[in-house]
Parts: structure tokens; C-alpha cells; sequence
């Protein structure tokens, strides 16, 4: 890779973070004494920056160099198993935002038995296609209350980010999806009813929750994936 590819990729990698919430220009200029303007040059591919411009830019958003060089990372990028195929076990933004989950971002690896990932049939919409498809996420206490005892504290949940469609995988049986909800990931069943996306808990004492779909939005923009697999730990 060459240097204007990894400028290239940090540029579209600081973008994604500002389209998302994360990140304003007037906070990265904060974060590394740069003037507004020039940060701005950069992502809108006026200027490159130096190597100690980009050295700064990366501790500031706690990045490493591995992370631009790594942008295609892949479930086979993963060590060789044999028996089966490897997921990787990333924080919840990381399943919402990354299009490709960087070697950094990996907490664990999920070992699948042979056969899993390849049979389970995809759905996306266009512009999820060329995401990294599967990953799997840890479930805090407060994020599995909704769903248990279907979903227990700290169990790992496999999330196939190929099928963000309001469409059943199986006839006569819900889908349960990771979901958008705000910058939180949230796991629902779901139906869009009225211009609103339904979420509905598996336990009864939690309530349903509705999130209003603006005009020109899709529910498919606000659906991570579909849970394919849980692991509650016994």
C-alpha cells in the first residue's frame, strides 16, 4: 500500500465517524491542534497530510497505522481452522458502523462448526453487500434484560449483517434482529407498521419501543443484521 491509499482510507475512515455521530472536524481539530480549515482540505481531498499530521490524527482517534493497511480485513484473514469457520467478536459500534472490521477492533474470535456460515442465506440491502458479513458481539446485563431468558447476560450473539430485511428467514417464524437505535445497539423483533420501525422484547415485562422512519429512509438503514446464533453462557 502507498501512502495516498492510506490517506485514502483514513479520510473515508474519519468521514464514516462523522456521518455516524462520532466525530465533528471542529472536535478532531481539538484533539490535535490542527486549524479547522485544513482538516477539512483533507477530507474533502484538497491536501494530504505529513506522517506526524497523520501519526497525530490516528492517536487522536485511537487508530493505529495496522488499522489503514488492514481497511479489507476478512473472516479469512482469521488463523486457518479446519473444522469450521472464524467470526470475530467486536464491540456493538463496530457492528453498527464498520464496513469492514479492523484487526484493532477484534476482542475475540468465534469458532463456527463447518457449514454454518456458508449455509445461511443473505438478504441486503444495496448498500450492505459489500460489507464484512458475519461478526458477533457480548451482551451486557442491561442489553439482554429485554430478551431474556431467550438472551442472557454475557451470552456472544452471531449477527449476519447480509440479511437487514423486514423478511422472514423461515415461514411462520420471526426474525430477531441487531438494531440501530440511535448509536445504541439494541436486540428486537421487528415490523414496520405506519412509517415506524415496532421493536418488540422477548420478555414481557419490557415494553414494545417505536422508532419513527423519516421520508426517503429505509428500516433496512436502521437493521444491523439478523441473529443467526446465540450463545448464552451455561
Amino acid at each position: 500500500m502507498n501512502f495516498t491509499q492510506m490517506h485514502e482510507r483514513l479520510r473515508l475512515e474519519l468521514l464514516r465517524r462523522i456521518q455516524r455521530g462520532t466525530l465533528s472536524v471542529s472536535l478532531l481539530a481539538r484533539q490535535t491542534g490542527f486549524a479547522q480549515a485544513h482538516l477539512s482540505n483533507f477530507l474533502h481531498s484538497r491536501r494530504q497530510l505529513s506522517l506526524e499530521a497523520l501519526d497525530r490524527v490516528l492517536a487522536a482517534q485511537h487508530m493505529a497505522a495496522g488499522d489503514l493497511l488492514s481497511a479489507n480485513f476478512q473472516v479469512a484473514d482469521l488463523p486457518a481452522n479446519e473444522e469450521g469457520g472464524m467470526v470475530p467478536i467486536v464491540s456493538h459500534a463496530a457492528a453498527l458502523f464498520e464496513p469492514f472490521i479492523r484487526p484493532t477492533a477484534v476482542h475475540g474470535v468465534l469458532h463456527m462448526q463447518a457449514g454454518v456460515l456458508q449455509s445461511s442465506r443473505a438478504r441486503a440491502s444495496t448498500s450492505r453487500r459489500s460489507w464484512q458479513r458475519f461478526v458477533a458481539i457480548r451482551m451486557g446485563a442491561a442489553d439482554a434484560a429485554a430478551m431474556e431468558p431467550l438472551v442472557m447476560p454475557d451470552a456472544i450473539v452471531l449477527i449476519d449483517r447480509h440479511y437487514n430485511v423486514l423478511a422472514p428467514y423461515r415461514p411462520n417464524r420471526p426474525n430477531l434482529y441487531a438494531i440501530r437505535r440511535g448509536s445504541h445497539l439494541t436486540l428486537r423483533y421487528a415490523d414496520f407498521l405506519s412509517n415506524r420501525l415496532v421493536l418488540r422484547p422477548y420478555n414481557i415485562a419490557s415494553a414494545l419501543e417505536l422508532i419513527e422512519i423519516e421520508p426517503g429512509e429505509s428500516p433496512s438503514e436502521l437493521i444491523a443484521g439478523r441473529i443467526i446464533l446465540i450463545l448464552n453462557e451455561l
